[in-house]
C-alpha cells in the first residue's frame, strides 16, 4: 500500500456470524480511514494472502497455511463451544454408516471442510470421497451420500430442511475433543502492523467496541437479520448467543488442537504458531 493512502482494507465475511464485530463498527471508526471489502470466506483468504486485504477475519485455516504472515486480533473470534448452527452437515443416513461415503464440500468454505475431514477420517475412521460444488444443497445431494453447508446457506436450509439428518460440526468436534472450535480469526498482515501500528490499535479498539455494544443492544442488529436472511428473533437472540466472539485461551487451545490434526492428516505443512497481536507486539501461543 502506498504511504500517500493511509487507508487500510479490512476484509468482512458476508456471512451473519460476524454480525455483532461490525455492526456498530462504522459509527465508532473514520470512514476515511477504512475500506471494508466484503466477501465469501475463501475469496478473503486468497485476497489476505496475496495481499489486496490488510486484515480482517479469515478462516482458521487460513492462518494456519500463512501464520508468518500475519498476527491475530485477541479477543476478536468467531468461536463456539458445541453447536455453532451455521456449519452443518446434511444427510440422508446416520453420520457413521456414511463415513466411507461420497461427500460434498461448498467452495465457500475452508476450515469448516477440513474440521468435516478431521471428524470423519480421524474421530470416525472413515475414508470417504470428496467433490466440490457451489452451496445448492439439493444438487450438492444428487447422487451423495452428504453435503456440507456453512454461513447463512446452512442456516436457511436448516429451516426448510424436511428429509435430511443434520450434523453440527461444532457439536462433533466438542463431543470428540471437549474443546472450543474456532472458526474465523482476526487477522493483521505483519508489514501493516509496522507501517500503521497508532491506525491498527484504533481500528483493533472499535472492533471490541462493536462486539460489546451488539451484545448489550442486539436488538436492531436482530431485527436487520431478521429482514435480511428471515427467521424470527428467538432465533437470533439464539444464535447470536451461542456463538462466542471471543478470543482467549481457551479458544487458543482449541484452535491449536485443530491445527495439530491438520498437520498430522497432511492438510498442512508444518505446526502452526499463533501470534498474538498486543499493543503492537506480538506472543507466541504455545501448547
Amino acid at each position: 500500500m502506498s504511504n500517500l493512502d493511509p487507508k487500510i482494507r479490512i476484509g468482512r465475511i458476508n456471512y451473519t456470524n460476524v454480525w455483532p464485530i461490525y455492526y456498530y463498527f462504522p459509527e465508532l471508526m473514520e470512514s476515511s480511514e477504512v475500506d471494508i471489502i466484503e466477501q465469501v470466506p475463501t475469496s478473503l483468504n486468497q485476497a489476505m494472502a496475496e495481499g489486496q486485504i490488510d486484515m480482517g477475519p479469515i478462516s482458521s485455516f487460513s492462518y494456519g497455511q500463512f501464520y508468518e504472515d500475519y498476527m491475530l486480533f485477541p479477543d476478536l473470534s468467531v468461536s463456539s463451544y458445541g453447536e455453532v448452527n451455521s456449519i452443518l452437515l446434511f444427510h440422508d443416513k446416520p453420520l457413521r454408516e456414511i463415513v466411507n461415503g461420497k461427500i460434498i464440500l461448498p467452495t465457500t468454505s475452508a476450515t469448516s471442510v477440513n474440521l468435516l475431514k478431521i471428524i470423519l477420517e480421524k474421530f470416525y475412521k472413515g475414508k470417504p470421497t470428496y467433490e466440490y460444488a457451489k452451496p445448492n444443497l439439493d444438487q450438492m445431494m444428487e447422487g451423495a451420500d452428504a453435503a456440507l453447508l456453512i454461513g447463512d446457506d446452512a442456516i436457511k436450509e436448516s429451516w426448510q430442511n424436511t428429509k435430511y439428518m443434520i450434523t453440527d460440526l461444532g457439536q462433533e468436534w466438542a463431543k470428540w475433543t471437549g474443546k472450543w472450535m474456532t472458526f474465523a480469526v482476526w487477522a493483521i498482515r505483519k508489514e501493516t502492523i509496522h507501517t500503521y501500528p497508532e491506525l491498527v490499535a484504533t481500528i483493533f479498539d472499535a472492533f471490541k467496541a462493536s462486539k460489546e455494544k451488539a451484545h448489550r443492544e442486539p436488538k436492531y442488529m436482530i431485527e436487520e437479520a431478521q429482514a435480511t436472511v428471515g427467521g424470527n428473533s428467538d432465533y437470533w437472540h439464539h444464535y447470536f448467543h451461542t456463538l462466542c466472539y471471543d478470543f482467549a485461551a481457551e479458544q487458543w487451545e482449541g484452535l491449536q488442537s485443530y491445527y495439530q490434526y491438520c498437520y498430522e492428516l497432511g492438510f498442512l505443512p508444518k505446526p502452526v504458531q499463533i501470534g498474538i497481536w498486543e499493543d503492537n507486539k506480538v506472543a507466541r501461543v504455545t501448547e
